[in-house]
């Protein structure tokens, strides 16, 4: 997932950066993995808490609606903070441990006051490095490696995922929710050490890009600026809150109505995070290959049939044990989802930083990571609300057909 100062004169571009092969962008994959292991594990974690805690599905989605609000907050204000302050020195390490410190926290209390708090607090942390971290994968490569790099960095954020969201909800109910949550608080810690690397790594030739000392890559097209720019970025913003809203409704709330089968909440969510990093690897490699977005329109296709199939899963379920079609139309819709959302993802990304040129970094990093981590926090709390009035069938539905509204846009963009 997410996030120069503009010289006065010719931006120039550095001939030595290290790339794909340099420590620097080994150490960004490699803290990002660790990192968003404490994130994916957390995430489903604390509704089902919650829910233990006596909370209603509302209050379950308002857990992770307050850990993304908190997240977009910080996200508007990261341009600034990487352009005319921290840069991007600091800013991913502090953000892991702003995410990670808190987490153990969770372990004193399933009361739902707390634990929206505590997200809060890591939401802030989150916010941060997202946001960073997806700037300084196109910022420590040069632009004939960019959709790649952002490939390898959703890879960092996704195949830990394929492990860690089944695998969260299978550590606690095995050992605890407080073993859980004090494994994934130290991953932030593991994963702010080896941010603050990328400074000394590759004999201090990422410096320049850290320190926002200027233009890292070239931008295929003239980078736009003012109006004109969020014109460019409306479209894959408007994707993304819609894809993601799709997301936060599987990995939120899925394990709820399905708790009776364990094994086909492990399932499920591992089908989508392999496939979700099986679309984003494969949208970069192509943008790289042919100079601009080809899986704009069938990933979100894709996406939307995956989430049809998942309605058609839940819908007359009720409190009963999911039955063998019900699995095949859920793990279905899973994978087929994962496969979309992670080609709308890495497509969307390319896009925004592509036209914001390498002066504009953070600033389509931040729009990027706002779509996404603002559909999550508004289809966490906005799904909540709706099942707890018609049940999990009809509010899977309304999500599946927001996803089939925003299709035409897609369209548009390929066309």
């Amino acid at each position: 997932m997410t996030r120069s100062i503009a010289s006065s004169g010719t931006a120039s571009t550095p001939t030595d950066i290290p790339g794909l092969k340099g420590r620097g962008f080994a150490l960004l994959i490699m803290a990002t993995a660790v990192g968003l292991c404490g994130f994916a594990a957390v995430l489903p974690l604390v509704p089902l808490w919650a829910t233990r805690g006596g909370a209603g599905a509302f209050g379950a989605g308002a857990t992770t609606a307050a850990f993304m609000l908190t997240t977009v907050l910080t996200q508007l204000g990261m341009p600034w903070l990487l352009d005319r302050a921290a840069g991007y020195q600091w800013t991913f390490p502090v953000g892991a441990l702003i995410m990670g410190l808190p987490t153990p926290l969770f372990a004193l209390t399933s009361d739902l006051g707390p634990l929206i708090a505590i997200s809060a607090v890591r939401g802030i942390g989150f916010g941060m490095v997202t946001v960073a971290g997806t700037a300084l994968a196109a910022r420590l490569v040069n632009r004939a490696q960019v959709g790649r790099a952002t490939g390898y960095y959703g890879l960092a954020v996704g195949l830990p995922q394929i492990v860690i969201l089944p695998g969260g909800v299978a550590l606690a109910l095995r050992f605890g929710f407080d073993t859980a949550f004090w494994i994934t608080g130290i991953c932030g810690v593991v994963a702010a050490a080896l941010a603050s690397g990328i400074l000394f790594a590759d004999g201090g030739r990422n410096r320049a890009a850290l320190r926002n000392a200027g233009d890292t890559t070239t931008a295929s097209t003239p980078a736009l600026r003012g109006p004109h720019l969020w014109v460019a970025l409306a479209t894959p913003l408007i994707l993304m809150l819609a894809l993601s809203s799709g997301a936060s409704a599987i990995v939120t709330f899925l394990a709820i109505p399905l708790e009776r089968a364990a094994w086909l909440v492990g399932a499920l969510l591992a089908a989508y995070a392999l496939m979700v990093v099986v679309g984003r690897w494969t949208a970069g490699v192509m943008f790289d290959r042919y100079g601009r977005t080809m899986l704009l329109l069938p990933g979100a296709t894709v996406g939307a049939v995956g989430m049809g199939l998942i309605t058609a899963g839940l819908w007359g379920l009720g409190d009963a044990a999911p039955g063998p079609a019900t699995a095949a139309l859920v793990l279905c819709g899973a994978a087929l989802f994962g496969l979309g959302f992670g080609a709308v993802q890495n497509e969307t990304v390319t896009l925004m930083l592509d036209r914001a040129g390498p002066t504009g970094h953070g600033r389509a990093s931040a729009v990027w990571n706002i779509g996404y981590d603002a559909g999550t926090g508004a289809g966490a709390v906005g799904l909540g609300l709706v099942i707890q009035l018609l049940g999990y069938g009809p509010a899977f539905a309304v999500v599946a057909v927001a996803l089939v509204a925003v299709v035409p846009l897609a369209l548009r963009r390929a066309r």
